[in-house]
């Protein structure tokens, strides 16, 4: 099992879908929030990762493909 931290940023008309619910549902990955801040107009949360790298790919370009933007985070995370 491989780990990935990345960040997700919402525009407005997504913010209320529940798409990290989705993401770890359709997808065989473990989705664990490290940090996030969501507001009306938008969010971003920070999301550790756990699972197979080809799951993980096929997660992430849903959910890119969703209109959500993706990043890779190094560091600054809550370490625990």
């Amino acid at each position: 099992m491989a780990k990935r931290r990345i960040k997700l940023t919402f525009p407005q008309d997504l913010v209320k879908e529940p798409l990290i619910y989705l993401l770890g549902k359709n997808f065989e990955i473990v989705t664990n929030i490290r940090r996030a801040d969501v507001r009306e107009n938008m969010g971003w949360v920070v999301l550790e990762l756990e699972g197979q790298d080809q799951e993980m790919e096929r997660g992430l370009q849903w959910i890119t493909e969703s209109g959500v933007r993706v990043d890779p985070v190094s560091g600054d995370v809550v370490e625990g």
